[in-house]
């Protein structure tokens, strides 16, 4: 019999991503048709020490996160043509673009990652105490994984958006953070 895979025993997704070609039409989907929200949007985010396929990258990008029931809708927005999962051959649009995991250690993530062979494409630290690495887990672009080690504080943030999502009434489906 076979084991699960490694990137399973790392914990559960907690994340769809979608990388959309118009983020507003996306954004109107997701509140007006689906019924999620509200999103929660964070502009002009940039990694701590980002690498992309190990070369310094200073991409920046814009997320709009909301929730439904335990999972999390991410919306991005590449602000740059700076080399990312964002730009380029990983810029899968209008479809998953990665799931999220949020990992209690970074470096057991890298071994889960290195024992299965998934190519690192992006690393970086996240605020002052987390760190995030998106992997190619085998099958190329629109299957990308994104293994995060959330910092210090952010499951505040995470809850007040889940117990938005619980109580909306449709109303201010985009609002700001930061």
């Amino acid at each position: 019999m076979t084991r699960p895979g490694p990137i399973k025993a790392l914990g559960d997704i907690i994340q769809i991503a979608y990388l959309p070609a118009d983020f507003d039409g996306a954004l109107r989907h997701w509140t007006e048709t689906m019924g999620v929200g509200p999103f929660f949007l964070m502009e002009n985010v940039r990694l701590g020490d980002m690498r992309y396929r190990g070369e310094p990258s200073d991409a920046v990008f814009s997320i709009a996160i909301g929730y439904w029931g335990d999972i999390q809708i991410e919306l991005i927005r590449a602000e740059n043509d700076a080399p990312s999962i964002y730009t380029g051959e990983y810029a899968v649009t209008d479809r998953m673009h990665h799931v999220c995991i949020f990992v209690a250690s970074i470096a057991d993530a890298r071994k889960a990652c290195a024992e299965i062979g998934a190519e690192i494409l992006v690393e970086g630290k996240v605020g002052d105490t987390g760190e995030v690495i998106y992997v190619d887990a085998g099958g190329g672009p629109g299957n990308v994984v994104e293994l995060l080690q959330p910092m210090e504080g952010s499951e505040g943030l995470f809850a007040m958006m889940k117990q938005a999502a619980r109580d909306w009434d449709g109303s201010d489906p985009l609002r700001k953070i930061g």
